[in-house]
């Protein structure tokens, strides 16, 4: 039984990631947690003359976001009719945003947060949202990041970043491997270099740890130089119809432009492939 975290803002951003998420998990038995989080800010912002004790707080709060969670699992509903694989629960929370998801994995052993993902209004688009960005930095547990436009599709091609560092443990690969098996998709192994470099000692001992890893499954290696990663990225993900992207957490610094990079431009394939940020358990 997988425990699957669903933050919401009652958004249709949100409820595309809730969406594919029961797409995604559909033949698996799985609990679903529907969360929103009320900010302390925005509750101060709501009427700045009341003073915010509890009653305050459920009426002018509470009492609305359940009706809304109420609201959005009945869509669900009619969505999935015959959903006897899943359990579905509403949560409440207010406060800061970041501690609520932490806690919430905690106390519900949360196996993966499924979150939407929405640039920014304009021309300048980010690739994630401060919320989304937030978690997959700072909460230690795996998260489905969904673009705005994703539709759900079962992923056959799912490409894999790394600069064979291997500063993770290769346990940490093994949800993308259960996808792999799940789906009976293929696995690119996709190598960036900013200049044409071989690989040093370290990751061609790494890189043969890959090859004994996904030994029985069907994986292949690609190389790309490109001064600009997530130019690369685009590139390969867009020549080999990706329908899925896996990284690994430790591996963000390197390849934070492919997730956080500002672009004065329309929309690219970050607004419709789906990301997910893979974490060592504690």
């Amino acid at each position: 039984m997988k425990n699957i975290l669903l933050p919401t803002d009652f958004s249709e951003n949100s409820w595309n990631a809730i969406k594919y998420a029961i797409h995604f998990f559909g033949k698996i038995e799985c609990n679903f947690y529907l969360l929103h989080v009320c900010r302390f800010d925005n509750l101060a912002v709501a009427d700045s003359s009341l003073t915010l004790n509890q009653e305050v707080i459920d009426n002018i709060y509470t009492k609305p976001t359940k009706q809304k969670l109420r609201s959005t699992l009945k869509q669900i509903l009619k969505l999935i009719p015959n959903h006897k694989n899943h359990k579905f629960y509403t949560l409440t929370d207010y406060g800061f945003f970041i501690e609520s998801i932490r806690k919430n994995v905690e106390e519900k052993h949360i196996d993966c947060i499924v979150m939407g993902t929405k640039g920014a209004s304009g021309l300048e688009r980010i690739i994630l949202g401060t919320n989304t960005a937030d978690v997959i930095t700072k909460v230690k547990c795996n998260v489905f990041a969904i673009p705005e436009n994703a539709e759900y599709i079962p992923p056959k091609e799912i490409a894999f970043p790394t600069d064979f560092s291997l500063s993770h443990s290769l346990q940490v690969l093994q949800p993308m491997t259960e996808i792999i098996e799940r789906f009976n998709a293929s696995l690119r192994i996709l190598h960036i270099s900013k200049k044409k470099a071989d690989l040093n000692d370290d990751q061609k001992n790494n890189k043969e740890l890959l090859v004994d890893y996904f030994n029985n499954h069907d994986f292949t290696f690609h190389y790309l130089t490109n001064k600009k990663v997530e130019d690369a990225v685009q590139c390969f993900v867009e020549s080999r119809d990706i329908n899925l992207i896996c990284m690994v957490a430790k591996n963000l610094n390197y390849f934070q432009q492919i997730l956080f990079h500002s672009r004065i431009e329309k929309i690219s394939y970050h607004t419709d492939v789906p990301f997910l940020v893979l974490h060592e358990k504690n």
